[in-house]
């Protein structure tokens, strides 16, 4: 359920037309040694928020006021850094005191509304309900650090030929909507077909890419079903408000089953045993090798692995600890865009153990007390633990 401050940002962001999503990162903290502490915009959607092209070898800026969720605005700037070695928009210039941005907002969600060229609203959401929440009502999946919400704006023809024509076969076919493990199949088939190297590829980047494949499949199939429903004519308030809400649930509980089901492909491929939500004791999500050898007492414990996969855990990672209680240990898979240093903190006390896909290593503080391992490096570390 959203809280009074994720309502409004959804609220704002659909009666504005557009936002700008992004993961709040430490280099935005001023976390890693860089040169100042600001947000940092995606080169990819400068004309979203600033009137000023990126061009090398000037710095400008652009001034904006900003309305946060607690009522302070802010005369903030828009600035571009096009000399020397920086090539990069950011955004400054907060005032004294200001709350959203420093080591504890790593991995919340700036959402960005630019309701004018010059006057911005802005939110930064650390709740994963409105987080989650926002994503659904908007169509938007921020897969990698940043998306973009812009109504009536089709984003699927980013997907190259191939990979969408599978799609769109796979939506022709169909007239309610498959089951998760069946989306999961039909990206697999697509990036096998369409890309040459896909299974040679790091297992952090097949995980990323099918993730990110698997919502644009989504997105074809739901508008080829959802059309004829939000077209016709509603019986009532509440027959309109029921759709929507059935839409929204379908959003939100997809994206977790597609990133297991993504999980499980790459890890079958590389030949590691497991198990799927094994019938023991706090039902974790894997277990590796076995339930068997889990409930089997004289299976060394050293060689079990209890895995945990979530796309976010900034506060859903404490539900694991209860999961499997024979391993000490824990291990959680997931996306999560960045985790602050005393959040991480708390999981090496709690003897919980992150991996992560490469590409995201960059959203966590560069002071992190947790060694954070890659999809490809836990890979290996299991293939030793088994095979020993």
């Amino acid at each position: 359920m959203l809280s009074p401050i994720g309502e409004r940002a959804v609220n704002d962001a659909l009666a504005v037309g557009r936002a700008l999503l992004k993961f709040i990162s430490p280099n935005d903290a001023g976390l890693t040694g860089s040169h100042q502490c600001g947000f940092y915009l995606p080169l990819g959607a400068w004309e979203m928020f600033t009137p000023q092209q990126p061009e090398d070898g000037i710095n400008h800026k652009h001034i904006v006021n900003i309305l946060w969720q607690d009522g302070r605005v802010t005369e903030s700037a828009v600035t571009w850094y096009g000399k020397k070695t920086r090539h990069e928009y950011r955004l400054t210039r907060f005032g004294k005191e200001f709350p959203f941005l420093n080591g504890d907002a790593v991995g919340n969600l700036l959402v960005l509304i630019p309701a004018t060229a010059t006057e911005f609203r802005a939110y930064v959401l650390d709740l994963e309900d409105d987080i989650d929440e926002l994503q659904a009502s908007l169509g938007v999946e921020v897969i990698d650090t940043w998306g973009v919400y812009e109504f009536g704006r089709d984003h699927i023809e980013d997907e190259n030929e191939c990979i969408d024509r599978h799609f769109r076969a796979f939506a022709a076919e169909v007239e309610d909507f498959p089951p998760g493990d069946r989306f999961a199949a039909a990206t697999r088939d697509a990036l096998l077909a369409c890309i040459a190297d896909f299974v040679a590829s790091p297992t952090d980047t097949q995980l990323m890419r099918a993730v990110e494949a698997e919502y644009a499949l989504f997105r074809i199939v739901e508008r080829h079903i959802c059309s004829p429903q939000i077209q016709r004519l509603f019986k009532s308030v509440d027959d309109f408000l029921k759709t929507a809400a059935s839409i929204m649930n379908r959003r939100k509980s997809r994206a977790g089953r597609s990133f297991e089901n993504h999980v499980e492909f790459i890890l079958r491929d590389t030949g590691i045993p497991f198990d799927i939500r094994p019938d023991i004791d706090g039902r974790p999500d894997m277990v590796i090798p076995s339930a068997n050898a889990y409930l089997d007492p004289a299976y060394p414990v050293d060689r079990l692995l209890v895995v945990a996969l979530k796309t976010t855990c900034k506060d859903r990672w404490r539900q694991i600890l209860n999961e499997g209680v024979r391993v000490p240990r824990k291990h959680l898979i997931t996306m999560q865009q960045g985790i602050s240093t005393n959040q991480l903190s708390e999981m090496v006390t709690a003897n919980v153990s992150l991996i992560v896909p490469s590409s995201l290593h960059r959203r966590y503080p560069a002071d992190s007390p947790m060694e954070i391992k890659t999809l490809d490096a836990f890979v290996d570390d299991v293939k030793r633990i088994v095979a020993a």
